[in-house]
């Protein structure tokens, strides 16, 4: 009986000390994070935050070394970046690569947008809704969206569509069809070019969700805020991981990973919405101009734009897919969350 007893225990502290070593020595997964952000700018801040988490709460077992400012990829390849394995997870956004992402797209289209928590619900909503192939060849962690993306403008107000006219203006995706509606020439460049194509008036003005005014201190830049609400759009953003490096995690890792996941869906959005309040701040400490339109102002905005919803559906039924389906979606979506 002895002997059994000693054996168990013998047994017992050989199991512990191999589970011990086991642990110690067990191999930490390390990953890289692409993103375009600068490291100031609150978005990037919290990505950086996460990748802490992520390390905090899986006990150094997942270790994520963050790149901002497109030190790794730059914003038109992160995606594809993601994809190719030349980073491990990336954030940017949809409309940097106009055309690979359509089902998305439905969600920054001008439908007069209010706030980061909104869009962000909306994004997030239309994604759980459709889950669209064009996102299948990355693991989705989650997405996000900013603020009402409204005009900027240097050296020119802007009041009516009569002022749009010879000006030059810089927009890309979505944002750039509605220049083109409301009779501006739009000019495709990376956030990251903007600031020195104000200056060297290469394009003279933008539309950009207000927290830019200080998060990319364009309120240096610009002297007029046309407050555009009517035909307000949002840029929608997604933070994905390469599907070979995600299956490389344990499973309970990635219940873990999800689950702060969840958690950072609304402090981006509540980012968005603080950033905006003192992009504002910041632009009116320079001395820069708010305008309102009027009422009667703002429905002939919503009815000049009105054809790049109706294209964008005309388009999407002409690829197979339901156009008025995802959009009724989007709008019902912006409506409930609004």
């Amino acid at each position: 009986m002895r002997k059994v007893t000693g054996f168990f225990w013998i047994f017992t502290m050989v199991c512990g000390l191999l589970f011990f070593c086991s642990s110690l020595y067990a191999k930490t997964i390390k990953l890289n994070y692409s993103n375009f952000f600068p490291p100031t700018h609150v978005q990037s801040k919290l990505a950086q935050s996460w990748c802490d988490e992520v390390k905090k709460r899986t006990n150094g077992q997942v270790e994520v070394e963050y790149y901002p400012g497109q030190t790794l990829t730059k914003g038109t390849q992160n995606y594809d970046g993601v994809v190719s394995g030349l980073s491990d997870i990336g954030m940017c956004l949809f409309a940097y690569t106009r055309g690979r992402f359509p089902v998305m797209e439905a969600v920054d289209l001008p439908l007069g947008y209010d706030s980061g928590i909104t869009a962000t619900k909306v994004v997030n909503a239309a994604y759980q809704k459709f889950t669209p192939k064009e996102l299948q060849d990355t693991q989705v962690m989650y997405l996000h969206a900013h603020g009402a993306g409204v005009l900027h403008t240097a050296g020119k107000a802007v009041r009516t569509m009569e002022d749009f006219k010879g000006m030059k203006l810089r927009g890309h995706g979505t944002s750039a069809q509605v220049l083109d509606a409301l009779g501006a020439t739009p000019v495709s460049l990376p956030m990251p070019e903007l600031y020195q194509s104000l200056q060297k008036g290469i394009v003279q003005g933008a539309l950009y969700p207000i927290e830019v005014n200080k998060g990319w201190r364009m309120g240096e830049v610009v002297d007029y805020l046309t407050l555009s609400t009517p035909i307000a759009y949002t840029s929608s953003f997604y933070v994905v991981m390469n599907k070979d490096k995600w299956a490389q995690i344990p499973d309970d890792l990635k219940t873990v990973i999800m689950e702060i996941n969840e958690e950072w869906i609304p402090k981006h959005g509540l980012a968005w919405d603080e950033s905006d309040q003192e992009g504002l701040a910041f632009f009116k400490e320079l001395g820069g101009e708010v305008i309102e339109l009027s009422d009667a102002e703002g429905e002939r905005w919503q009815a000049a734009i009105a054809p790049v919803v109706d294209t964008y559906i005309e388009k999407m039924d002409k690829n197979g897919f339901d156009g008025r389906k995802i959009v009724d979606f989007v709008k019902a979506s912006l409506k409930q969350y609004q």
